[in-house]
């Protein structure tokens, strides 16, 4: 386990959670790309739980197959899958090229954003309870 690739795996999670936070408030949000930004920050998220068990990042962007990895690593994590996390995966993907244009509605923004930030506090306080420092001087 490398901390700092841990943490860097969630400083970038978190930065994307910010920019899609901040274009959510603005008066005529870009749906298409706070879903993208969810999409990464719960990708994120995840492959730093995977990294801090030593495990194998795959190239992937399915929400789905990353969890599965999680899921042999702690069965809980079956939870997210539950909760439909993996309906994230089309925003970091489809949705990002012409050909498929689709521009996610506001009710569909909201659910990505809440799908997010489940993702984001179950995998913390996994991490937290495994003991984890979340920066370099050991605070958490």
């Amino acid at each position: 386990m490398n901390p700092d690739t841990i943490r860097n795996w969630l400083m970038r999670a978190e930065h994307d959670l910010k920019i899609g936070r901040d274009e959510l408030d603005t008066k005529d949000p870009a749906t298409d790309m706070i879903c993208f930004h969810m999409q990464q920050c719960a990708e994120k998220y995840l492959k730093a739980y995977l990294t801090f068990h030593d495990k194998e990042i795959k190239k992937s962007h399915d929400i789905d197959v990353i969890l599965y990895d999680c899921i042999d690593i702690d069965k809980s994590f079956l939870l997210l899958s539950e909760k439909k996390a993996g309906m994230l995966t089309p925003y970091g993907t489809l949705i990002r090229y012409p050909d498929d244009f689709y521009m996610p509605t506001m009710a569909e923004t909201d659910e990505a954003v809440t799908l997010s930030l489940m993702v984001k506090d179950f995998v913390r306080e996994k991490l937290q309870t495994a003991g984890f420092s979340f920066d370099k001087t050991g605070n958490k």
